[in-house]
């Protein structure tokens, strides 16, 4: 990545969160970061005279947001370069916009307006399911955010539509000098687990090499390309959704794919990426997969 990393902010303790995140991802990288606030406040505010030299009070409190987050960056490393802007623009459709120049997108779970005990807020659901970039939403304990795991889990789905969050997930893994761990689901349907004289072999052994088998052809190229990152393939049964949500509780980051289909609107995330942002204890990264 060369790009800057973009930071939705909007003085909530989520994206303060993220903020923190950013600012060591950022110089894992040696990337700059823009830190961006938006909202709709001329729709709200109303029109001022044209003699008042007063700002929108929204605006004023947005500039107050943006560079309170600019000394929180400055502050926790000063080594890297951040950039501050606001935005008079809907907060998904903003940061929509900026990831069309970004290496990635990194949002809170939760911002400033959303209701108490949800789990994930619609901002983030948004982004990560309709950007093309990469989207790290951030969440989970003080351990996972910190990096003190010291692995980085890929969520492995179908090898024709991962190519891009296997790249991701490498050079996360090589950038934090931690672990890879490539995890692969794999589900034996329950015919095929009664005693069946037809099936000569183990039916679950069969869906367990074929699991591993497709691990092979997911990250076996990059594997090549990135020899001094140190990686595990693990294939576990059970239900996609379920596996990956346990295993984050030992990560520090899990990344997973996601398609985009040129045409389409509206959210296109799988369940087992829906389930993920709601319910995993680590940050996760969406990373888009073009048609």
């Amino acid at each position: 990545m060369t790009l800057p990393l973009v930071v939705g902010v909007d003085g909530s303790d989520g994206s303060l969160a993220a903020v923190d995140w950013a600012v060591d991802e950022a110089a894992r990288h040696h990337l700059e970061l823009r830190l961006l606030y938006a909202s709709l406040w001329e729709r709200y505010e109303g029109a001022l005279p044209a003699t008042s030299r007063e700002r929108p009070s929204e605006q004023v409190m947005a500039e107050h947001i943006v560079e309170s987050a600019a000394e929180r960056v400055r502050r926790r490393d000063p080594t890297v370069k951040v950039f501050t802007e606001t935005v008079a623009a809907e907060a998904v459709s903003a940061l929509l916009d900026a990831g069309t120049d970004a290496g990635a997108v990194i949002t809170g779970s939760r911002g400033r307006g959303g209701f108490k005990g949800t789990l994930l807020g619609s901002v983030s659901l948004a982004v990560a399911a309709r950007a093309h970039c990469p989207v790290v939403v951030v969440r989970g304990d003080d351990t996972a955010l910190s990096g003190a795991h010291g692995r980085v889990i890929l969520g492995a789905g179908d090898p024709a539509n991962g190519h891009e969050a296997v790249g991701f997930a490498f050079r996360e893994a090589r950038a934090r000098g931690c672990e890879l761990e490539v995890v692969r689901a794999w589900r034996c349907p329950s015919p095929e687990t009664v005693d069946n004289p037809v099936l000569p072999t183990d039916p679950a052994r069969q869906h367990r090499e074929r699991a591993a088998a497709l691990l092979d052809v997911l990250v076996g190229g990059a594997a090549a390309e990135h020899p001094e990152v140190r990686l595990r393939r693990t294939t576990v049964e059970g239900p996609a959704r379920k596996v990956l949500v346990d295993r984050s509780a030992a990560a520090d980051l899990l990344v997973v794919g996601a398609r985009r289909r040129s045409g389409r609107f509206g959210l296109q995330l799988g369940r087992v990426g829906h389930t993920l942002l709601h319910h995993a204890a680590c940050p996760v990264a969406v990373v888009p997969q073009p048609a």
